[in-house]
């Protein structure tokens, strides 16, 4: 079994999930596009936390944070 690999698109921003071929760049055949089922598991993770989630670098030093704020009810 091939391991998933999850990437957005440089082009349109998309999601997707799928395998890559050996090359390590190019999709095989069955890539989905995930982009909303993604952008709510990550929204879901980070109001788990209750605070921003940071993602860091290799060498530790944070390039992203990410903060979420529920909307309505």
């Amino acid at each position: 079994m091939r391991k998933l690999h999850v990437a957005a698109s440089p082009l349109t921003g998309d999601i997707f999930v799928g395998t890559v071929l050996k090359d390590g760049r190019t999709w095989g055949m069955g890539k989905q596009d995930v982009t909303i089922e993604a952008l709510v598991a990550v929204a879901e993770h980070a109001l788990k936390f209750g605070k921003p989630v940071e993602i860091s670098k290799a060498d530790g030093t944070p390039e992203y944070r990410i903060t979420v704020e529920k909307l309505g009810v």
